[in-house]
């Protein structure tokens, strides 16, 4: 059994929790290293104190489950199936009757519950998903070695998309072309939909690519990230195209100076909360406070958010083995919008920027 899925049974021990039922895609990656997105399919990991765990999957990725190193049982259920029936059966296999259980309150929709209890009667379930936030918070070297490569993707694609700035370009004609380029250099799949935003368009905070075409005297803001062996990168930089207005150079400099002293402050012991402070108060002094609208930022791994959450409202002490992002921004509507953001590493002493690409203003 892995370290992890021991570690969760430990757990399980430790609570008196007699099964576990993970059905979200990344935590199952996490322990038992088979990558799946089921769709609408049920995928499940059922782990116990003791007894032997099991995979239930589609049929057609029964093959993949066991080639990704999983040693242990895997039932592989056709479309015209009803996979409860075998969960059921294999689970009071194990514990006939079983009195407490675990799933992950964030991840197990509705109907899936009323499916566990109306099979399970009685059954009191508790939440899995501290612990599994817990376990995967602290990265090992492995899981260092794989985000590393990542980030350094992601410099180059934001590489791409830089020189491909030119005036008349849309937003999607850069997202095309980095993709491509990226897709050259293996990269099977990006963090989440690539992000390029012009002129007022980055005033928004999550705002939608489009034919939005690049002009003079604008912002060019990129926000991307690669997976990289199931591990992902979150990158964002803004770039001005042409000469740009001495308040869109104060908006810049404002939000670099709060990101650098935000990521100056990374070691063990620091709160997540003051990191927050560190970044938010810098823009407020420069009267910008309330174009800040959302916290400094989050953890990464196998998920592009994933614990801990980096706000002013979170007491968590910093240590070394975390990975999240710093990503401050200012929007002011009709004026610009600018992010910088990067992944950093906490490590023994300090901290690590995982990203590299340049940080300083650039006028292309």
């Amino acid at each position: 059994m892995s370290n992890r899925l021991t570690k969760l049974s430990a757990w399980l021990t430790k609570e008196n929790i007699e099964a576990a039922l993970i059905t979200s895609p990344d935590n199952i990656f996490y322990l038992t290293g088979f990558r799946s997105e089921p769709h609408e399919r049920l995928l499940a990991l059922v782990a116990f104190q003791e007894k032997e765990p099991f995979i239930i999957c589609p049929a057609m990725e029964k093959a993949d489950a066991r080639n990704s190193g999983w040693e242990y049982e895997i039932i592989g259920y056709q479309d015209t199936d009803q996979p409860w029936d075998f969960m059921e059966q294999r689970i009071k296999a194990r514990i006939p009757d079983i009195q407490q259980g675990a799933i992950e309150k964030n991840h197990l929709n509705v109907q899936r519950y009323e499916e566990l209890i109306t099979r399970f009667p009685g059954i009191i379930l508790q939440d899995a998903e501290p612990i599994l936030n817990e376990l995967r918070m602290l990265k090992t070297a492995e899981e260092m070695a794989s985000i590393r490569k990542a980030c350094e993707l992601a410099d180059f694609a934001v590489e791409v998309g830089v020189s491909e700035i030119a005036e008349g370009k849309t937003e999607l004609d850069l997202i095309a072309t980095i993709e491509y380029e990226v897709k050259k250099k293996g990269v099977s799949g990006m963090s989440f939909d690539t992000m390029v935003l012009t002129g007022v368009n980055a005033a928004s905070p999550h705002g939608t690519p489009g034919i939005s075409r690049i002009k003079k005297g604008d912002f060019v803001l990129f926000d991307l990230g690669v997976i990289y062996e199931g591990y992902c990168s979150d990158i964002t930089r803004t770039v001005a195209f042409g000469d740009i207005s001495s308040e869109q150079q104060k908006i810049y400099e404002t939000v670099l100076s709060a990101q650098e002293a935000a990521v100056n402050a990374v070691k063990p012991g620091v709160l997540a909360k003051d990191l927050d402070r560190i970044a938010r108060t810098h823009i407020q002094n420069a009267g910008y406070g309330e174009f800040f609208p959302h916290r400094l930022g989050h953890g990464l791994g196998i998920s592009i958010h994933e614990y801990p959450s980096i706000t002013a409202t979170n007491p968590l002490n910093m240590a070394a083995g975390m990975v999240f992002t710093i990503e401050p921004g200012i929007y002011v509507p009709d004026v610009a919008g600018v992010r910088i953001e990067d992944d950093v590493f906490v490590t023994e002493n300090g901290v690590e920027v995982l990203t590299k690409y340049p940080k300083s203003l650039q006028i292309v």
